[in-house]
């Protein structure tokens, strides 16, 4: 059984050099002590936000900084940006008519990243 991700979770960046923290909004009206996180809590700098510094090669401003530095990475500011939602959440349990999220899911960002949670903000509610 998976945890029910709420406001407060701690994220990773697979290219960021900070961890991250999930911020939720309680527009889904549901709360284990915090506003709990469905699939579509994704916005960055909403939701998400920055992994402090980006090492990510796809990332227009680290090819900038790199390029001027004559080719040795240079990372820049982490500005995150999501747009797909999480997946895969747990479809059995819906949040606002939409899927729950729990701390199995992942969330892609434009500049190559994995976002994974590694920490839940709980751990009494499991959800399937």
């Amino acid at each position: 059984m998976a945890n029910q991700v709420c406001m407060g979770a701690m994220l990773k960046c697979s290219f960021g050099m900070a961890p991250g923290t999930l911020m939720v909004l309680p527009t889904n009206l549901v709360m284990t002590k915090v506003p709990d996180a469905n699939i579509m809590d994704n916005k960055p700098m909403l939701n998400i936000m920055p992994f402090g510094m980006c090492q990510s090669m796809a990332n227009p401003m680290v090819i900038a900084a790199t390029a001027a530095a004559l080719g040795a990475l240079t990372p820049m500011p982490c500005i995150p940006m999501t747009m797909a939602p999480w997946v895969p959440g747990s479809p059995t349990q819906l949040l606002g008519k939409m899927p729950t999220l729990n701390n199995s899911s992942k969330l892609m960002c434009m500049w190559g990243g994995v976002i994974e949670i590694n920490m839940p903000g709980q751990f009494t509610v499991t959800v399937k």
